[in-house]
């Protein structure tokens, strides 16, 4: 696995993108489910960002699947204060990361409360289970936040994470073009 140029591809304590074995029951934070569900690959869990480590290896992920919109550590500290980020691991091997952004608090007048739920994995780890288990993750941390409707939205350039929306149920809503970006996103909601 090859790492950003700008961050150290080790921890002092863990070496590269290494955690400990254990998996906390639930996240700290009320509503989000303890780790993968049965059906998953042997060995893999779920650590709720918390902490540099874990921040820096969801940065990682996110950076490498959506390589259009790198993220700064700063921004990833903003993220962590308003969405809940998750660091899967497969043992102890980086393999994932997820995002879901909570219903807002007051919904549109006649709307329902919706989430956002993004479930991203590393290509060498495609494939087996990995991204279903942390779909599944992402999707009951939602439910558990109040979400009635359920988005995602992928880089169009990232046609395994389209195929994977479409398999579980996802259907096209819009496709938008940031400024200055010249890869389109995907947004879709579970139908």
């Amino acid at each position: 696995m090859t790492h950003p140029p700008t961050e150290p591809p080790t921890d002092s304590l863990t070496g590269p993108h290494r955690r400990p074995a254990a998996a906390p029951e639930t996240d700290p934070r009320a509503g989000t489910p303890a780790g993968p569900r049965a059906g998953a690959p042997a060995g893999l869990r779920f650590e709720p960002v918390g902490g540099e480590a874990l921040l820096r290896d969801w940065r990682h992920v996110h950076n490498v699947i959506i390589p259009t919109d790198p993220l700064s550590p700063d921004e990833v500290r903003e993220r962590a204060g308003r969405n809940r980020l998750v660091v899967a691991y497969l043992g102890d091997v980086l393999v994932g990361c997820s995002t879901v952004r909570p219903p807002a608090a007051h919904p549109p007048a006649g709307g329902r409360a919706a989430a956002t739920v993004i479930a991203r994995v590393l290509a060498a780890h495609r494939g087996q289970g990995i991204g279903a288990a942390l779909y599944a993750h992402g999707l009951a941390t939602a439910r558990g936040l109040g979400a009635e409707v359920i988005e995602t939205v992928v880089l169009a350039s990232n046609p395994d994470g389209l195929r994977f929306a479409l398999a579980h149920g996802f259907v096209e809503v819009e496709t938008y073009l940031l400024p200055g970006d010249t890869v389109p996103y995907v947004d879709l909601r579970l139908a």
